[in-house]
């Protein structure tokens, strides 16, 4: 199959999946081409099968903003002539889907032109977030029903999707996935040595975000704050965003700033992960959870709020343990548990993995995908809005 596939390249769950996708199913001897802003950061510079293109949206003085939806809708259409696409797949309602119904309507409209599919996935703030903002709400419910096809990354997604924005499409719930050759662990004893000073008994604990509010940074100081009275440990705060500032301020505070680093954005989280013994993940809202599933398949047992996707991801009391998001004493008494307790830590990391390996690794869920193109091709297209 000839699959367009339309992401944001970026290092947010939405765009490293889109492209995880992209490259499983390049390996899989389908042509894929990847259309965004930019080049994803996880494309090597040639890999057969899979190409770039890159949306370039110019600015002019007659408009306020960057027209980006357009000049989207404009590629998906170019690329779609020129490389014959089956399929456009859409990762995020606002705006891609919208773009991608655009496209497939200027198509439509020309005569003796081939019209691909349009397949939407969707990814969470797109709906708990963009969706259910008034501005945008009526414009996601309208492109996510005109899809030939919908997914969702878990089924707490699917089902505010329905709650919030009163869809008629039927949404299929395909999960995130990981690439297992990549995600597993690594252990570098120099890196780790480097957070803990040597001290064989330190333990390293670690959060992976992009600080937004819902994130919650500041209780990631709170449990952590309570692990360490009971535990000897560091804290990696690893990402950036709007609340790391409020994370910092709060372990002054706490008298807490000599063992807790950040480290930013890194491109790279397994070989942190790798040295890590615990992963923090309080958060208000998951629609699904990549972070902790990144940590589990590098055997980092996870200690999350029970929100969202984030059951759907962890089995609570196997593969780790969830809490209410208020429940900081709660969270830091799971986690001081497993770092007090070797044998347990080990039974819960080896679980955890065992989980990402049986369900969440690319050779379950990269077919399920390939199962859903095959589907919408074999069936009537949604019928184009006619002029």
């Amino acid at each position: 199959m000839n699959v367009g596939i339309v992401c944001y390249a970026s290092v947010g769950g939405s765009g490293i999946v889109a492209t995880e996708l992209a490259k499983a199913l390049a390996d899989r001897q389908h042509q894929v081409r990847l259309i965004s802003t930019e080049m994803p950061f996880r494309v090597p510079e040639l890999r057969v099968g899979l190409a770039f293109h890159a949306v370039h949206t110019p600015g002019y003085p007659l408009f306020r903003e960057p027209q980006y939806l357009l000049s989207l809708a404009n590629k998906i259409v170019q690329v779609s002539r020129e490389y014959d696409l089956d399929i456009i797949h859409a990762h995020y309602a606002i705006p891609h889907a919208a773009a991608a119904y655009l496209a497939r309507q200027i198509l439509a409209n020309a005569p003796g032109t081939k019209v691909p599919r349009v397949i939407t996935t969707l990814h969470g703030t797109d709906v708990t977030l963009i969706g259910s903002d008034s501005s945008y709400s009526k414009t996601a419910a309208f492109c996510i029903d005109q899809s030939d096809g919908v997914t969702a990354v878990s089924e707490s997604l699917r089902e505010n999707t329905y709650r919030q924005l009163s869809v008629r499409a039927d949404i299929q719930v395909i999960p995130n996935f990981l690439d297992c050759s990549y995600h597993h662990r690594s252990p570098d004893p120099a890196l780790r040595a480097r957070f803990t000073g040597g001290d064989a008994g330190c333990r390293v604990v670690i959060h992976v975000s992009n600080f937004r509010p819902v994130k919650r940074a500041e209780a990631v100081i709170d449990i952590f704050d309570r692990i360490r009275q009971r535990v000897p440990s560091r804290l990696l705060l690893v990402g950036d965003g709007p609340d790391l500032d409020k994370a910092g301020r709060r372990a002054r505070e706490l008298g807490l700033s000599d063992v807790v680093e950040q480290l930013g954005e890194q491109e790279e989280v397994v070989p942190l992960l790798s040295v890590a013994d615990l992963f923090l993940l309080p958060s208000e809202q998951e629609s699904f959870g990549l972070a902790a599933l990144e940590a589990m398949a590098c055997q980092v047992p996870v200690v999350a709020s029970r929100v969202g996707g984030l059951p759907e991801v962890v089995d609570d009391g196997v593969t780790g343990f969830l809490h209410h998001p208020d429940d900081i004493d709660g969270m830091a008494a799971s986690g001081v548990a497993l770092l007090a307790d070797p044998a347990r830590h080990l039974a819960v990391a080896e679980a955890a993995l065992a989980a990402v390996q049986q369900r969440f690794c690319a050779n379950a869920i990269v077919p399920r995908y390939e199962a859903l193109y095959k589907r919408i091709l074999d069936r009537e297209p949604v019928p184009a809005i006619s002029q």
